[in-house]
């Protein structure tokens, strides 16, 4: 079994910034990729970016390019969503997810946290 604990959400006016993490544990070897998801009321569950365990591959949504860093401790077995230039659009409930692929589909990823509000004010 594999558990993802989010953590870092909350309130923020536009233009600001947050640091999302997600802590891994219990069997880290069976999977290879993490990522990022998102769902904002009323919408369906959208990517926002992914990558490898050793860091090499990261995919990011086109919405968030340029702005979002996904990065990974594999010390600490830990996965970071670093969220600059935040934007209204941007709230939402994010979770991190566990996958044998670095991919944009939520269907490749078996592993699933709680998820983490993140509200952008204008």
């Amino acid at each position: 079994q594999v558990q993802l604990v989010e953590s870092g959400g909350g309130l923020v006016q536009a233009g600001g910034s947050l640091r999302l993490s997600c802590a891994t544990s219990g069997r880290t070897s069976s999977y290879y990729a993490m990522g990022w998801f998102r769902r904002a009321p009323g919408k369906e569950r959208e990517f926002v970016a992914a990558i490898s365990w050793s860091g090499g591959t990261t995919y990011y949504a086109d919405s968030v390019k340029g702005r979002f860093t996904i990065s990974i401790d594999n010390p600490k077995n830990t996965v970071y969503l670093q969220m600059n230039s935040l934007k209204p659009e941007d709230t939402a409930v994010y979770y991190c997810a566990a996958g044998l692929a670095v991919t944009t589909s939520f269907r490749s990823y078996r592993y699933w946290g709680q998820g983490t509000q993140v509200t952008v004010s204008s």
